[in-house]
């Protein structure tokens, strides 16, 4: 098996702001496996918050080339467990090459990931649509530009509650609200009353991800269910975030790829708590590996591909938030 590294920079079509930081600009690393005529391939995304950039993750998998190439016939689940003591200090370096093998993996086998893993896609929840924090003129432009029948709008100003307003104003679509650690706890449980009033269906992260005691509070006290993202990293956090919050976003590059990202689903679920999947502004390499977990969700963000100026790969198509596979095997991706 041979692996190529390649390094990419995603341009995107409006700068993205979040509570703590704005860009125009997305590097990311696209990891192709390659065995015979068969490719598979997987993405990770840079991120200053949790200190990887894109030469941290080629050097660290340049340094397990030996290994990766000499692998034969491990399944995904064995493959991720001969990598991950050599990559725990960089799981999203472990995502990308997670994904490329579970997507060489089912191709091999002739199959979808999906029916890979045995899951029927007929309910498979819909995509949101993201509007980062702007003016409330241009976060309005963004939502007429964009007719979506579900919005992911991110907060964390001192202006929250009349932004949700203003955007109601324009739309009847379903909101949803994250707040990236931007809220303090009697805000939140003030400001889950007035979103509940105005058609916000969940609120993602408010608090800082190690307010452990504000989490219990909230979750107690919120008229809105409360999903962890910043506190629910790798598979641990999930019974950590039990009863501290309604359910989980789990990000594949912070787990650690697909095979984390399932064991983490299942898990929540088993605790009868709320299961999501979030991006990182990923290409639709990304985007649809995401895509195959969808029939274990209850809510899906997954427009990373659509927020890009140009996309460098075919997969997933999303239309209107409904998510249609490829005709391809694995997660159907095609680099362009």
């Amino acid at each position: 098996m041979e692996i190529i590294l390649k390094p990419y920079q995603l341009k995107l079509q409006h700068t993205f702001t979040i509570s703590r930081e704005s860009y125009n600009i997305q590097p990311t690393l696209i990891v192709v496996l390659k065995d015979g005529e068969l490719e598979g391939y997987g993405e990770a995304t840079s991120n200053p918050y949790y200190g990887i950039t894109v030469d941290k993750m080629i050097t660290d998998i340049t340094a397990l080339k030996q290994l990766i190439e000499n692998v034969t016939d491990k399944t995904p689940e064995e493959f991720w467990q001969l990598v991950f003591p050599h990559l725990q200090q960089n799981m999203f370096a472990l995502c990308a090459l997670d994904i490329a093998y579970n997507d060489l993996y089912a191709r091999k086998k002739g199959l979808k990931l999906y029916e890979y893993w045995q899951l029927d896609t007929a309910n498979n929840p819909k995509t949101d649509y993201t509007i980062g924090i702007d003016s409330v003129e241009k976060m309005v432009a963004k939502l007429k530009e964009k007719p979506w029948p579900i919005y992911k709008i991110k907060l964390g100003t001192k202006e929250d509650i009349k932004i949700i307003e203003e955007l109601r104003k324009h739309t009847n679509a379903v909101f949803r609200v994250d707040a990236n650690c931007g809220w303090e706890v009697d805000e939140a449980i003030k400001n889950s009353g007035l979103l509940k009033n105005l058609g916000v269906e969940f609120i993602e992260q408010p608090l800082k991800a190690d307010n452990w005691d504000g989490h219990k509070k909230l979750f107690l006290n919120s008229a809105l269910p409360i999903i962890a993202d910043e506190s629910c990293i790798i598979e641990e956090d999930v019974e950590k975030c039990h009863n501290h919050f309604h359910g989980v976003n789990v990000k594949l590059v912070k787990c650690g790829g697909v095979t984390s990202a399932k064991r983490m689903l299942l898990k929540a679920k088993s605790l009868q708590m709320k299961t999501m999947v979030g991006c990182m502004t990923e290409s639709s390499v990304g985007i649809s590996a995401i895509a195959h977990l969808l029939p274990l969700l209850n809510y899906v963000d997954m427009d990373g591909a659509l927020l890009l100026a140009k996309d460098i790969a075919t997969g997933v198509t999303i239309e209107n938030g409904i998510i249609s596979y490829s005709k391809l095997n694995g997660t159907g991706v095609r680099l362009i």
